[in-house]
């Protein structure tokens, strides 16, 4: 079973480490890591490192993300926060 294709700016759930559970947004890849970032504990100057077999992906990119990487402007912590804001809010969590 292959790891599926993630993206910058998608949603993603730590699976593992004391961080588990927590919903973090992907600020970029390389091979078997992903760089995570939440706007607040992990801003986007500081993401946490962590192994894409660690984490699961939300196959979702938030419409405010999307709009911007779409547009080639950088993504900014606050853009981040409101992201992980508005997906709690919808009821988009399991």
């Amino acid at each position: 079973m292959g790891i599926e294709r993630m993206e910058t700016g998608m949603l993603a759930r730590s699976r593992a480490g004391h961080d588990k559970e927590k919903i973090y947004i992907i600020s970029s890849t390389e091979d078997a890591y992903v760089w995570l970032s939440d706007g607040r504990l992990r801003p986007l100057e500081k993401p946490k490192k962590k192994k894409k077999k660690h984490i699961q992906a939300i196959y979702t990119i938030p419409e405010n993300l999307q709009k911007k990487l779409q547009e080639g402007k950088p993504l900014q912590n606050e853009d981040i926060k409101r992201a992980i804001k508005l997906y709690f809010h919808e009821g988009m969590r399991k």
